[in-house]
């Protein structure tokens, strides 16, 4: 969903929470783009159907959300539901229910579509979107009523409240929060925010904030107000209309809520809406005490059963992907030659073919490899909570008998080494596909560093880890070396036991054992260089070779003034001389040898992106010439072990 579609919908309230009122989901509205559609009765209209079942049946979780993926080649659909956090799990199935009902009546042809209820959201796509905000398409609602008294002091109060509930909501283990403010002796304000659970907090607290910047704009003055976005929403009103204690101020009922929808003319409207005025007749005021006292107490006894219940852990992640070895036989063809895709230092890689067709990529873990089971269930553990359009999708595992093997999407272009270190395959890799590869590389990182719910610090970022799609698209492997951080700020550790590849370990982690998110940094400045150039900066590192490395040479030929000269063949008639050197030199920057000095890598897509934004003058960096340390004990790496196929094979010796 590219282009942002925001809707204004005005409606009057006069009433009592909705769902005090009817035990049916409240619909509020639906976007289904038209721009990717899909032909009916299709594979891929199979598998949306197919995954709003499986939406359906998970819908009686505790945590009130649930994702899945239902893929077959160039059919994939990902989608996902969240329940508002206040409601009970029966509410929930009846929303997810009849949101999954209504969804391929709404958006019959549509490859994407988002439906909102006032107690649930459902969403899907033909892209991944998984771990990523999404701020559009945007839906408005307002209340009609003004406010009467002391506006400005109103929207100060409103705007502190929104922002604590953001806060908190963004640190909460769910994603949801609320509070409730006294703004007089007669008005207590009510406000809710909620992101979906797989969000990591910084992310889910910029999408609220989104959010919440909108309300001046759509609402301001008024009694109550909501943005809608695919990520998050939020909404505050002068009434409970969320679940509350049994001692929460109450509305003062009245007869009707009227809901009347008006498109603004100032925006486009891109979706469909199934919206209809309609009239709820309310009962009386002991009817609504008790309704209102029995929640109150279902509400809090749900919230200690919640509190008090253990979270899904990684065990229960990894059995929903395991697969059974006969499946994996069968796909490989029992792991024959003719499947192999490669061979490394942890095992074989082999292409299979499952019942539905769908191709996979199989690694069948060295039975030999002292560290292989280690670095396998670092890899699953991992890989399984991360999802982005440039990572390599984990689809499962298998431990059975002396197999230790992972499954995971079939990449068909192998891998990026095998493009670019030799001169005929990379005449395919003109300037405009590898300012594409290495921005997706870059987005790919800032997720892993930033954006996904654990810090990631991926230690083994080369060009063979970086696998190529169909459309040529990066899509970073080989979890074996990672290390991840909790939510907190923690970004670095040390270790003993060093692992990687010679050419990419910033000198602080080779020699000291010391990583860092800027270690990566490192990495993909090297990556980046060898990419725009062409060349392997492994040279410099065989014993008998004593020319100097790519870096060593790039920055020899920086301080000549002789960049240029850097500049692939290949790539004369499609890159211009400035921008080659722009890209020279931040990869220069992300290899300075003092890791403080280098940028993060949320600055360095604003350097590729933007030509405005100024470069600092790069300091030495780290490189060798011609050296290389034997001592074993504290590295454990061979610059000659290299893998021959990408996929999540790493180049290290046991010690």
């Amino acid at each position: 969903m590219n282009s942002m579609t925001t809707l204004l919908l005005i409606f009057s309230i006069f009433t009592l929470p909705s769902f005090l009122t009817s035990t049916k989901a409240e619909y509020v509205y639906n976007i289904c783009p038209n721009t990717t559609t899909f032909t009916p009765n299709s594979i891929f209209q199979s598998n949306v159907n197919h995954l709003l079942s499986t939406l359906s049946s998970n819908a009686n979780r505790s945590t009130g959300f649930y994702n899945d993926t239902v893929q077959t080649t160039n059919n994939a659909v990902y989608g996902l539901f969240l329940c508002r956090g206040d409601v009970g799990t029966d509410v929930c199935e009846t929303c997810v229910a009849d949101a999954t009902t209504e969804a391929p009546k709404l958006c019959p042809t549509e490859k994407e579509a988002v439906i909102w209820y006032d107690e649930c959201m459902l969403r899907y796509s033909y892209e991944s979107f998984f771990s990523t905000s999404a701020e559009n398409p945007g839906v408005f609602l307002m209340n009609a009523q003004n406010v009467t008294e002391q506006q400005t002091r109103f929207n100060q109060v409103l705007a502190a409240s929104m922002n604590e509930v953001a806060t908190e909501a963004a640190n909460d283990a769910y994603k949801f929060a609320t509070k409730q403010t006294k703004f007089s002796d007669q008005i207590t304000l009510y406000s809710l925010g909620q992101c979906t659970q797989d969000l990591s907090a910084a992310v889910c607290n910029r999408c609220l904030a989104v959010a919440i910047a909108q309300l001046p704009s759509c609402c301001s003055g008024k009694q109550g107000g909501r943005v809608l976005f695919p990520s998050c929403n939020v909404r505050y009103e002068i009434y409970p209309f969320y679940v509350q204690s049994a001692t929460a101020p109450k509305p003062t009922p009245t007869e009707a809520i009227i809901i009347i929808p008006t498109l603004c003319n100032n925006f486009v409207h891109t979706g469909r809406s199934r919206l209809s005025p309609y009239i709820i007749i309310v009962g009386s005021i002991l009817a609504f005490i008790a309704v209102t006292v029995v929640l109150g107490y279902c509400f809090a006894r749900r919230r200690a059963v919640r509190n008090n219940a253990p979270s899904r852990d990684d065990t229960k992640t990894l059995e929903s992907l395991q697969f059974d070895l006969g499946t994996i036989e069968t796909a490989t063809n029992k792991f024959s030659d003719n499947n192999k895709l490669g061979e490394g230092g942890f095992g074989v890689v082999f292409k299979g073919t499952l019942a539905n067709e769908q191709e996979i990529a199989v690694k069948r873990l060295s039975k030999s490899s002292k560290q292989g089971v280690q670095e396998f269930k670092n890899e699953v553990a991992l890989v399984a909570k991360l999802q982005h359009r440039n990572l390599v999708r984990l689809l499962g595992f298998c431990l059975e008998g002396e197999e230790t093997i992972l499954v995971y999407e079939y990449v068909p272009n192998q891998s990026l080494d095998y493009f670019l270190f030799e001169s005929k395959k990379r005449e395919r890799l003109d300037w405009s596909r590898r300012c594409m590869i290495i921005e997706g590389i870059t987005r790919g990182i800032v997720y892993l560093h930033e954006d996904s719910r654990l810090r990631v610090i991926h230690r083994d970022l080369k060009a063979s880890n970086i696998l190529l799609d169909e459309n040529m698209n990066p899509k970073i492997s080989d979890f074996g070396m990672a290390r991840m951080f909790g939510v907190n700020d923690q970004t670095q550790g040390n270790t003993k036991r060093i692992v990687g590849t010679y050419g990419y370990m910033a000198p602080e982690y080779a020699m000291e054992g010391l990583y860092s998110i800027k270690s990566d940094v490192f990495s993909f400045g090297v990556l980046l260089l060898e990419i725009i150039t062409g060349r392997n900066n492994f040279l410099g590192f065989h014993l008998t070779n004593g020319a100097p490395t790519l870096i060593g040479n790039a920055w020899k030929l920086w301080n000549e003034g002789k960049v240029l000269e850097l500049m692939d063949p290949l790539l004369k008639g499609s890159c211009s001389p400035n921008e080659f050197l722009r890209y020279v030199h931040i990869g220069l920057l992300c290899v300075q040898e003092d890791a403080n000095n280098r940028p993060a890598m949320s600055s360095v897509v604003l350097m590729l992106k933007s030509e405005t934004v100024s470069l600092s003058k790069p300091e030495r960096p780290a490189f060798f010439t011609g050296r290389c340390i034997d001592h074993h004990d504290q590295v454990a790496v061979s610059a000659h072990n290299c893998s021959v196929n990408g996929l999540t094979i790493s180049n290290v010796v046991a010690r």
